[in-house]
């Protein structure tokens, strides 16, 4: 299975959402919270392109976005490969 970090914020819904989905796929991954660490945001805006918001979801150093992304890649059915599932 492939590596995947997600940035979030505990208030906020898309990030929940985004952790619902992965973890009802039974994958694995690393939890950056930017609200409780917020040396972290920094980081996560340049690996992210810039992006401010929350999730942003890597899988394998490759920046997936965010929830909205997470759920099209799953309607579109390319998520499991993507995941290494």
């Amino acid at each position: 299975m492939k590596q995947v970090e997600i940035y979030t914020s505990p208030l906020c819904g898309f990030c929940h959402s985004a952790k619902r989905l992965l973890n009802s796929k039974s994958v694995n991954f690393v939890e950056y919270d930017v609200l409780t660490d917020p040396k972290i945001k920094p980081e996560m805006i340049k690996r992210a392109d810039g992006a401010r918001t929350v999730p942003q979801i890597f899988v394998d150093n490759i920046l997936i976005g965010g929830c909205d992304d997470l759920y099209a890649l799953e309607s579109a059915g390319k998520l499991d490969a993507i995941l290494g599932l």
